[in-house]
Order: structure tokens, then C-alpha cells, then sequence
């Protein structure tokens, strides 16, 4: 269930942002725990209510969408710095 809010979350995210984002589901999987360890939501009880309650916050909100942003940015940084050795 968590990771309905977690989809829902990130189509908003990337629904803001202006440039183009392509994530396989091993990447959607990895931000997920990413963010989910960030926040100090991992093992806990109810994470799905958690995580819901996180993103209803005005404050909790900038900053996950924020986390989102810069795990996407760094993503691609890999991505461009693999592809120019690759040949």
C-alpha cells in the first residue's frame, strides 16, 4: 500500500518538473527505499499512513519532493558521466 502513495507522490513530483524522466522499476524501487530510509520510515508500523501524513505536511512535502529532485538529478548525472565512456 505504501508503494501507492510512494507512486502517487512521485507522479506529482515529476509532474512539476521540466525535464523528461525515464525510471525502470528497479529505480522506482531504489528511490522508494532511498526515501523511505531518509525519513526515517523503514521498519516502522503503518508506513503507508506515515508516508501519506509526511506528504499532506506543507514542510515534510518541499522536502521529500526536494529529496525526489536531487536523487533524480543525481541519477541522471550517473547516467550521462556511464554513457560518455561507454563506446
Amino acid at each position: 500500500m505504501s508503494r501507492l502513495v510512494f507512486a502517487a507522490i512521485l507522479t506529482e513530483v515529476l509532474s512539476d518538473v521540466s525535464f523528461s524522466v525515464n525510471l525502470n522499476d528497479g529505480d522506482k524501487e531504489q528511490l522508494y527505499q532511498e526515501l523511505l530510509f531518509y525519513f526515517g520510515l523503514v521498519g516502522g508500523l503503518n508506513v503507508c499512513e506515515a508516508l501519506d501524513a509526511a506528504w499532506r505536511d506543507p514542510y515534510n512535502k518541499s522536502e521529500i519532493a526536494k529529496f525526489i529532485l536531487v536523487w533524480l538529478k543525481r541519477k541522471a548525472k550517473k547516467r550521462d558521466k556511464a554513457a560518455i565512456w561507454v563506446i
